[in-house]
Parts: C-alpha cells; structure tokens; sequence
C-alpha cells in the first residue's frame, strides 16, 4: 500500500488519477500506426491507396480485416470536422451509423453531409480483394478459408503462390486443401518444365471450375501467326482431354440442376393443383378464381411483413396460417354466395368464378396499387448451396420443393385420418349416396371449397419467395394448374404430384431450346395427344359420380 505523505494526497491524488486516465487512453505503437497508416487513404490517389492496404495487410493489426472490407463494400468514411476515419454499418442510411475502426464499437452517428466517402475503383477494389482474402486464409473456420482460396485463384501472382504453398503445408481441410492444391496446378501451367505442366493438367482434369476450363483450353489456342501456344504435343493431347472430361460434367451436373429448377417450377404447381383437384374431384366446379386465391394468399404474405418490419424470418412462417385462413374464408365465402347456386351449370359457373377472379384483381389494386410488390426473403432461405464448382441449389427452391411434399402429406394424412376427410372422399366417389347416409353435402361442399381456396393461399406464399407479388400473378398459373389437374386424374391428388413435377421438369428443359412461349405449346398439345388416349388422366378415380351432383 502507497502512503502518502501528510497533505500529500491533495497533490498526489490528481496527478495519479489523471495518469490512470492517460495511460487507459493512450495507444499502443501497434494502435497508432495502424491510424495513420489509415489515415493516409483520405488523400492519397488510387494507386497510392493499392500500396497503403498492402501496408495495411502486412501490419497484423486484429482491425485490418474489418477496415479493408468496409473498403471494399465502399463503407469506409472520414469525418470532414476532425479528418477522423470510421466504419459505416450501411452505406444507404442518413444519418450514417458509425462504428471506430480501432475498437470495432459504435461510435453514434453522423449526417452523411458531415462525412466523405474514401472511393475505390476496380483496380483497387481488386487489391483489397486479394487483401481481405489472405486474412481469411488464415481464419479458424474452414468456410471461410475456402472462400478466401477461391478468391486469390482469381489474382495468381508470386506472392499469392508463394502464401498458398506455405498454407498448404498446414492446412486440414480437405476441400481447401484441394482449392489450394487447385490454384497452385493453375500456377505451374505457366512453368517451362513439360513434365510439372503435365502433372498441373492431371490435378486439374478432375476439376469442375469454367476457370479452369478456361485456363485448359487456352493452352490450345493458336498465336497470330497460327502456331500453337502451347509447344509441346503431349501437354497440348493432356489439356485437350482435361477439357472434354470438364465439358462432359459439367454438362451432367448443368442437367440435374435444371431437374431441380422443374422441381421447384413444379412444386408451385402441385401446391395450386392440389386444391383445385379437391374441389374440382368432389364438386366439378371449374373455378376460374383459383388463381386469383393463390394471389390473396401472396398479399397475405406481403402485408403480414409490412407489419413485422425487422422480423422477415419470423414473418413468413406466420404468413402460412393466414394466408390459408384469409384465402380459406374467401372461398367459403364464395361457395355460400355465388357457386351454391350454380351447381350442375359448368358453364355458368365458369362464368361466375372468371368475374369473381376481376372483382379480386381490381381489389387488391385498390388496396396495394397496381404496382408488383417484393416480398423480402428471410435470410435463412437466402443464398444457395454449393454442391461443387459446377452445381448451385437456392436455397429458396430447395425450401419451396420441401413446404410442397410437407404440405401434400398434411392433406393426404388430413383427407385419409380425419372424419372431414372420410366425408370428402365419400362424397367425391358418390353424392347421392352419402346424401342418403346422412352426410351434410352442402356443408361438405363448403369445407372443400374452402380447404382448396385455402391451399391456393399457401401456394401464394411458397411464390412470393420466387416472383414478385402482382395482381395479375395468379393469371399466370391457372392454366397450367388446370392442365396438371387434366394430366394427373381430376380429384386425384398423387396425380396432381405426379402431373406437376413431371410439367415443371418438361418445361424447363424446352425452354431453353424453344423458349417460355412454345414450350408451353408443346407441352399443351403434348396433353391434347395424352388426353386423347387417356381421357380421365393418369390416375383416374374410380366410383366418382360428379355427374349426379
């Protein structure tokens, strides 16, 4: 313990505290050159800016990482009071939340007149892209070391060689390992020696990257003069054969991801189909307004988020229930209104439904306008999923296609375990029937409209997640939805799964060759042909008497 001498703690006392409060304020040598390195970008050129953020890079400071991303997302501010520089949060906000680049902690905020942006161009971007790619080769988490190493395949030079060999030497993870392995073999193509070019070619023949492809197949080009690049026949023999190997896989992985895109096409289908094949199966309503439920269902999903604003992950999963209920009781309300009166009408029906789907259009554009609305995606189906370098699955298709067959099994278990169901099934195969075995069919007929509406609604939400929400979207897919239903068997629900994957499927791998309009064509007079030799469907429902509704 200090003593003091006697009145010495009046003198003493201050000038400690005042120590103390300097010593917890004062920088470390680290810390202040880090800031004036920093500080040097606020005047220097574009070049001189390149060579400040590889001093930046090589200082090791915890904060370089943050700051040279900041830079590169164009985040990077300085206060025009003090030349003091800061990290934005976001760029496209006024006032600008600012975080201290030292600390990494927020700073408050400032008026984005008050501070200047410090600008990049692309040769600078690229720099600090290479930059920001060495510290995360070196992060703990092996996703992020991958994307760094795929990043300086991009910008091979000395240096970046030279940081690959030396991580490869300790690096674990298998798919770095092989990243690495990958942009050193990219490297050696440019070495004179044939043999360590032949074998660059043998790691690389296994790949599936267009980079690398690339790179292969430029040792086949030819000069000006029509000589080849490359010298050497054999190199040129091994190139062209790791070329055709990359060709032949990626051509079989750019098939199954067009399977997976008519998966997901599909899936929206079967969703609209399902419900359509309820009522049409056990009521023979052609209802024209289906779509137009699907569409209430997306708006349902837009406004439930308008009011959840902040919480987009939560919001979606809250719009499924009431995008079934509000599509739900508009269907019911149709069925007790309008459809009740019209049952053994087709035509009149169809009438009567096609301007019920106008009087829902025209709402919704009184309500949210004409213009399309955005529904955001949640940032859990955000992104895709990496199979390899030549395969992508969005995770909003992949999610899509997994709510369809959740939602097919709930009204298969729904329709095949519940007394709803067995009074639905009862009365889809024989009216008179179950009319005679005491069963409500008019409140049966209810039920099912509105179990179907209800769907749709559902349907609307999975769409949201792929297109953008308008009041004519649900045009877009009432013809189709009827042509699955037509295909699969009318009220048959395996055949609505059946029917809309397979038409999903079938129309993405036409259009790219006939494109969006005649692929419908073909696949519209491919149903007409179908139909012809089977015209109850694939799955036709035996026992049905919608004829003696």
């Amino acid at each position: 313990m200090i003593r003091f001498p006697r009145g010495g703690q009046r003198f003493f006392g201050p000038l400690l505290l005042l120590g103390a409060l300097f010593a917890a304020h004062a920088q470390s040598p680290k810390d202040a050159n880090f800031l004036s390195t920093l500080g040097e970008l606020r005047e220097a050129t574009y070049s001189g800016k390149a060579g400040i953020v590889e001093r930046l890079g090589q200082s090791g400071h915890p904060s370089v990482r943050a700051v040279l991303t900041a830079l590169l997302e164009e985040r990077l501010y300085y206060r025009n009071s003090d030349q003091k520089v800061f990290i934005a949060k976001s760029a496209d906000s006024d006032p600008l939340n600012l975080i201290d680049p030292l600390s990494l902690k927020n700073s408050g905020s400032a008026p984005a007149a008050n501070l200047t942006q410090i600008g990049t161009n692309n040769a600078l971007r690229r720099v600090v892209r290479m930059a920001v790619a060495r510290f995360g080769l070196s992060s703990p988490s092996a996703s992020v070391r991958l994307d760094a190493a795929r990043e300086m395949l991009k910008s091979l030079d000395d240096p970046t060689v030279a940081l690959l060999r030396e991580r490869l030497g300790v690096e674990r993870n298998s798919s770095v390992r092989k990243e690495i392995a990958t942009g050193l073999a990219l490297a050696a193509l440019d070495s004179p020696d044939t043999k360590t070019r032949l074998a660059a070619i043998s790691t690389l023949k296994g790949g599936l990257s267009q980079d690398v492809r690339n790179r292969l197949a430029l040792l086949l080009d030819k000069s000006s003069d029509g000589a080849f690049i490359e010298k050497d026949e054999n190199v040129r023999r091994a190139a062209a054969s790791a070329v055709a190997a990359i060709d032949r896989w990626r051509t079989f992985y750019s098939g199954f991801q067009t399977l997976f895109f008519g998966l997901s096409l599909g899936s929206v289908l079967v969703l609209i189909a399902i419900g359509l094949a309820i009522t049409f199966g056990v009521m023979g309503v052609i209802n024209m307004a289906h779509g137009e439920l699907m569409m209430l269902g997306a708006y349902t999903t837009y406004a439930v988020q308008l009011a959840m604003p902040g919480h987009t992950g939560i919001s979606i999963l809250l719009a499924i229930p009431a995008a079934f209920i509000v599509s739900g009781l508009t269907g019911i309300a149709m069925e007790r209104t309008i459809i009740r009166h019209l049952y053994g009408r087709p035509l009149e029906t169809l009438l009567a439904t096609f301007g019920v789907s106008l009087i829902l259009q025209q709402s919704v554009r009184s309500i949210f306008t004409a213009l399309n609305r955005s529904v955001i995606t949640p940032d859990w189906m955000s992104g895709s999923l990496r199979l390899n370098d030549a395969i992508e699955i969005t995770y909003n298709r992949l999610y899509v296609v997994i709510f369809t067959l959740l939602v097919f099994s709930l009204i298969l278990a729904v329709l095949k375990r519940t007394r709803v169901g067995l009074d639905i099934r009862a009365v889809s195969q024989n009216r008179a029937m179950a009319k005679a075995m005491g069963i409500r069919t008019d409140w049966v007929d209810a039920m099912t409209f509105g179990l179907g509406s209800g769907i749709a609604g559902v349907a609307g939400v999975a769409l949201s997640q792929l297109t953008n929400v308008g009041p004519n979207l649900g045009q877009s897919y009432i013809i189709d939805s009827f042509m699955v239903v037509v295909f699969g068997g009318v009220g048959n629900l395996w055949g609505s799964l059946i029917g809309g994957m397979s038409m999903g499927i079938v129309n993405e791998l036409l259009e790219p060759y006939a494109g969006a309009v005649l692929a419908k064509i073909f696949v519209l007079v491919a149903l007409i042909l179908f139909i012809q030799a089977r015209p109850r469907g694939l799955f036709p429902q035996a026992g049905r008497a919608a004829e003696d509704k």
